[in-house]
């Protein structure tokens, strides 16, 4: 993976090109100013034809000059602060940042849109003890629009506070404080390029990521519930390539809204369009899943152990689990990785694009949303009442747990349903939404101490065959047996504040 740098900058607009910089050791903590001298950058910036990145904030650039020649990728994180990814200087796109760009241009090709040459005047603020606190630079530049039918040109000047590593941000308010003094101002744009972009009267239109709708119709709030989880499975893609905390996670979660989504609003969207399109995300999430299932049930009996006294620890417990564990998820982040690069997941995301583009309403779509949404998320709602007076009606073993299982499944596409409602029935949806997360969490619960179960047995037959003591191990089965009956105990009071009719009331209302 290429080297990752965490950009905390700010950028100021001069009205001349005779920027003269404060006194800026006269912000706190700033004891001296060093003159860096000048250097000359000259780069050139990717994008495709119709200029995805730019749509996302993304920019790609190769950049001579410096002492941080190379690729650059920068990903936004906030408002002026972005991660940039650095690779080495090569006639191409390095492969390791074209995949993280893959989810956002599939096949269309990367091509230089922009190149922009600085003469960059450079300063160093430094403390008492000579730390590097801060980079400012001020930046002559001029931009040349390099697609075939512009050539444009556009020239600016302006000063750039880039944080150094680990200091603290309130540094750039005090910088901040005394370049305002001399009338600088914070840039309108968010980079050079979006200012390039902007100057340079481009010819293609930057796309919008998400259409805005109004949302007045079933079909409006569907919709746009929908971009927004696509957007969302867009995004996360080079999140789980750089296997960012809790992005495979959240990727599951994405597909799974889209298919809830496309089942729950099934007068809104033609089913037989969506199913084919809803399997395949099935397919998607179970396969981000092995690694992420993986992980929370090692997690899940980890803290069991550690809970338990010594003298209760028979044998090998802990090298025995680690050697499952380790056994287990072997390969699965290089799966991940290739299921990420596989023809059938980019035809999904092309998929996606082309029924969100061609939506396949039906009739209901033009209908106003307070008729349509609340009735699609009571259906939800009526299917998880069904299944869970089904499972109380059994008693304890594996029917029920196969049941409860069953129940979790729809209380968690009730939950999505009433979530995809919230923007249209506001609180009432949401106070709803609360309620099926808390059925499902019961059931999750309950499900998790199933698996736990199974792993468990795995694991005291191991131990056996090998000689060892199996004793712990029942030991942690007993308490999973032990969790599931509290869980099935305090589902009836649980299911009782979920189910009150007067949840049901006002999203009717």
């Amino acid at each position: 993976m290429a080297e990752t740098k965490r950009e905390i900058e700010r950028k100021y607009e001069a009205t001349g090109d005779d920027v003269r910089l404060p006194d800026l050791t006269k912000a706190a903590g700033v004891t001296s100013v060093v003159d860096k001298g000048v250097a000359e950058l000259d780069a050139v910036y990717y994008d495709t034809p119709d200029l995805r990145l730019a749509a996302d904030s993304l920019t790609l650039r190769r950049r001579t000059g410096g002492d941080d020649a190379g690729w650059h990728l920068k990903f936004p994180v906030s408002t002026g602060i972005r991660d940039e990814l650095r690779a080495p200087l090569s006639p191409d796109v390095p492969r390791t940042l074209a995949a993280l760009l893959r989810s956002r241009v599939r096949d269309t090709p990367l091509t230089p849109v922009v190149r922009l040459l600085s003469s960059r005047h450079v300063r160093h603020l430094l403390d008492e003890d000579g730390t590097l606190l801060a980079e400012v630079s001020v930046d002559a530049v001029r931009a040349e629009r390099l697609s075939p039918a512009s050539g444009a040109t556009a020239a600016w000047t302006e000063v750039e506070v880039e944080l150094a590593d680990d200091v603290d941000p309130a540094l750039l308010d005090r910088v901040e404080k005394r370049l305002r003094k001399t009338g600088l101002r914070p840039s309108h744009s968010a980079s050079k390029l979006a200012r390039a972009l902007a100057e340079t009267a481009p010819d293609v239109p930057v796309v919008e990521k998400t259409p805005a709708t109004d949302r007045t119709t079933a079909g409006d709030h569907v919709l746009g519930y929908l971009r927004a989880q696509r957007d969302a499975l867009v995004d996360l893609d080079p999140a789980v390539r750089r296997d960012l905390p809790d992005s495979v996670h959240q990727m599951r979660v994405a597909t799974r809204r889209l298919r809830s989504a496309f089942k729950s609003y099934g007068k809104v969207l033609d089913r037989t369009v969506t199913d084919p399109v809803g399997e395949e995300l099935k397919w998607l999430a179970g396969e981000l899943g092995v690694d992420r299932d993986q992980e929370v049930l090692t997690e899940r009996l980890q803290s069991r152990i550690a809970a338990l006294p010594r003298p209760l620890l028979l044998g090998p417990v802990r090298g025995r689990l680690r050697i499952w564990s380790v056994a287990r998820r072997s390969g699965s982040r290089r799966k991940t990785l290739a299921v990420l690069d596989s023809k059938r997941y980019l035809a999904l995301l092309d998929t996606l694009d082309a029924l969100l583009e061609g939506p396949p309403l039906r009739p209901a779509a033009r209908r106003p949303v307070a008729q349509v949404v609340p009735k699609a998320v009571l259906k939800d709602y009526e299917r998880l009442a069904g299944r869970i007076a089904h499972a109380l009606e059994l008693g304890p073993g594996g029917p029920r747990d196969l049941a409860m299982h069953e129940a979790r499944k729809a209380a968690k596409r009730a939950r999505y349903a009433a979530e995809a409602a919230e923007p249209a029935l506001g609180a009432p949806a949401k106070k709803f939404a609360k309620k099926m997360k808390a059925v499902q969490k019961v059931l999750g619960d309950h499900q998790d101490s199933v698996v736990a179960r199974e792993a468990l047995r795995g694991l005291a037959v191991q131990a056996h065959l090998a000689g060892e003591s199996s004793f712990t191990w029942g030991l942690l089965y007993g308490q999973e047996v032990a969790a599931a009956a509290d869980r099935e105990r305090e589902l009836p009071e649980v299911w009782r504040k979920a189910s009150r009719p007067k949840l049901r009331e006002r999203l009717r209302a």
